[in-house]
């Protein structure tokens, strides 16, 4: 049995980095990162998810050998093919418009996969149905309820709010979670208390943050702490390069947990791994700085080469020691 699952999306990626490097059909969804970021740190993780019954399964084969389960992965009799495509202007930007100009852009063919490919996301919050690849409560395996610890990765509002509350009734240890964008706009801030509410750790981009509360001016502080209120005992606003703002809600202190400074190769998937690296951290540690600690290094290593399995390839003893390095950056603010 898993110790740690990771709830998030499985698909097919096809994506161009900021150096106009395509990768085409890939494995890729917030899962995997989130699960290779886990498991840079742990044992026993597992991904729950759900994929439409075109999905090409062989991809999840390449998942086994870094020793993550997909035994919990839902394969729905419907037809959804489970794609995503994303260009990265800079490692900041990206967008998912217009996958012919950036193909083209990058000298490339546009893969007959995306000819019909659309941005539109399915309408999210109270009172709208969970869309067909959306997880679900019901989709939770028996054994979920003797799990350490669980991270939603963005999903629907409604996968967000029924998935937490359930994962508290099964008495699961420590859930984490990493919004969507989505949903965090300030017509939205009333709804996200029932998503916040008894969290081990909120998770969003400081962007993400400010957007909900409509101001660019507000200090990382208030945001952070007005998160904390709304009923979770850590708030993570990750900064990219700019590292992290570390809040607890409880003891009212709050932390600047530095990035480690790498060479930008591919960010794709990078928060993903820092949230699925923060929960290993608490898990194993009991400790949020530790885990935010680990987090930067996990977003290290995905930063410097491609695909959800690259960071557990690093050499022997270098996440060890750029955790070390990183110890010393941490400052009480």
């Amino acid at each position: 049995m898993p110790q740690l699952a990771i709830i998030g999306s499985v698909h097919q990626d096809y994506y161009i980095t900021h150096l106009g490097r395509a990768h085409v059909g890939v494995l890729g969804g917030s899962a995997c990162y989130a699960a290779a970021g886990a498991r840079l740190w742990t044992g026993d993780v597992a991904i729950f998810s759900r994929v439409g019954a075109h999905f090409p399964m062989e991809l999840l084969a390449a998942l086994q050998p870094l020793g993550i389960s997909t035994a919990y992965i839902h394969r729905h009799d419907r037809p959804h093919i489970d794609r995503h495509f994303v260009a990265y202007i800079s490692p900041e930007e990206s967008t998912s418009e217009n996958p012919s100009g950036h193909f083209r852009k990058a000298g490339l063919p546009l893969p007959k996969e995306l000819l019909d490919y659309t941005t539109v996301a399915p309408e999210s919050g109270v009172g709208h149905a969970l869309s067909l690849q959306a997880y679900r409560p019901e989709d939770l395996p028996a054994m979920a309820g003797g799990l350490l610890g669980a991270h939603l990765a963005p999903a629907e509002y409604g996968t967000h709010a029924l998935v937490s509350a359930r994962l508290r009734e099964l008495g699961v240890r420590l859930i984490t979670l990493d919004p969507s964008s989505d949903y965090m706009r300030p017509a939205r801030l009333n709804q996200l208390h029932t998503i916040v509410n008894g969290l081990d750790a909120f998770l969003p981009s400081l962007e993400e943050a400010q957007a909900l509360f409509l101001s660019k001016a507000k200090q990382p502080r208030e945001i952070a702490e007005a998160l904390g209120g709304m009923g979770c005992r850590f708030v993570v606003l990750k900064r990219g390069p700019g590292g992290q703002v570390v809040w607890d809600a409880h003891a009212r202190r709050e932390w600047a947990v530095p990035a480690y400074p790498v060479r930008v190769v591919d960010q794709h998937g990078v928060g993903d791994a820092y949230c699925g690296a923060f929960l290993a951290g608490l898990a194993r540690t009991s400790d949020v700085i530790e885990a935010a600690l680990m987090g930067s290094v996990a977003a290290s290593l995905v930063l410097e080469g491609s695909g959800p399995g690259y960071l557990l390839d690093a050499l022997p003893g270098l996440a060890e020691a750029r955790l070390q390095a990183l110890r010393p950056g941490v400052r009480a603010l």
